[in-house]
């Protein structure tokens, strides 16, 4: 469905009738089709070498990822960041879509680029100036920019570092719901919450149930929770809660069969999906 649609620029009608990209309608059709995304991060500085984080992107979208990500926090930009890009994106038909850790993490490689608020920081150039930096090389580029509302829950890691984030705590799920509330409201049209990586590694773990439910209960843009998802039992709490995707990364790092255990996912995905979209039509 996607492959198509890869040489044509962003020209579709979304909700509201605001105009979208082919990588924001793909979004919304996928979610409206299958009920749940599943989205797989590839962090190239993770990896022992660029060929190997290439060949575990590709296994992810052999597995069944909706969209596979591309970047980290620090480290994952230039020669580096194009390489791994590019090698993923010739071999796959879905969506390759950066997710930067700062101006540096961009390629005209990719279909699309999560062009991030982020929503809790403290310093403001993570909440517009990095954007305004970064807005006229994307539009050279011609990268589509995903409008995404970022909001770090804690632990958070080293995104939550690196951004100066005032980390929402875990048992206050009302300031987390009023920042994606306030995300929609000033444009963003997909929201993401993020614990960082390994947090149990920092005494915490997935984004709460109870906070997907609150984040959800005030939204209607498309909703994607990320971090420390590894289990079923997390992935599958995290969809009945509301969730609209799954963002993993770290769960496929140290697999020795990324396609593998990207299939399991997948398949607990269509799963919930499916259930999510039977209970809708009730």
């Amino acid at each position: 469905m996607y492959a198509h649609m890869r040489n044509r620029r962003c020209d579709g009608i979304g909700v509201d009738g605001v105009r979208i990209g082919k990588v924001e309608r793909y979004i919304h059709e996928r979610i409206a089709d299958r009920g749940a995304l599943l989205l797989m991060l590839i962090d190239p500085v993770d990896y022992k070498t660029p060929d190997l984080a290439m060949k575990t992107g590709r296994q992810a979208a052999e597995g069944g990822a909706d969209i596979v990500l591309i970047g980290g926090s620090i480290g994952a930009q230039g020669e580096l960041l194009d390489y791994v890009t590019k090698g993923i994106k010739d071999s796959t038909d879905v969506p390759v879509v950066i997710f930067p850790g700062n101006i540096a993490t961009l390629t005209r490689h990719a279909d699309a680029v999560y062009f991030m608020s982020l929503l809790n920081a403290r310093n403001p150039y993570w909440i517009t100036q990095a954007q305004m930096l970064s807005a006229p090389i994307i539009r050279q580029m011609g990268t589509e920019p995903l409008s995404v509302g970022y909001i770090v829950v804690s632990p958070g890691g080293t995104v939550g570092w690196v951004g100066d984030a005032n980390m929402v705590p875990r048992e206050k799920p009302r300031i987390a719901a009023a920042l994606a509330l306030a995300g929609e409201y000033l444009g963003n049209r997909i929201i993401v919450t993020d614990v960082g990586s390994n947090p149990r590694l920092q005494g915490g773990g997935p984004v709460p149930p109870e906070m997907v439910r609150a984040v959800r209960s005030v939204t209607t843009v498309p909703y994607i929770v990320a971090g420390g998802i590894r289990e079923r039992e997390s992935l599958v709490s995290t969809i009945r809660s509301g969730a609209d995707g799954v963002q993993i990364g770290t769960a496929i790092e140290s697999t020795g069969d990324a396609r593998k255990q990207t299939a399991f996912y997948a398949r607990l995905i269509r799963e919930e999906g499916r259930r999510k979209l039977a209970a809708a039509r009730r």
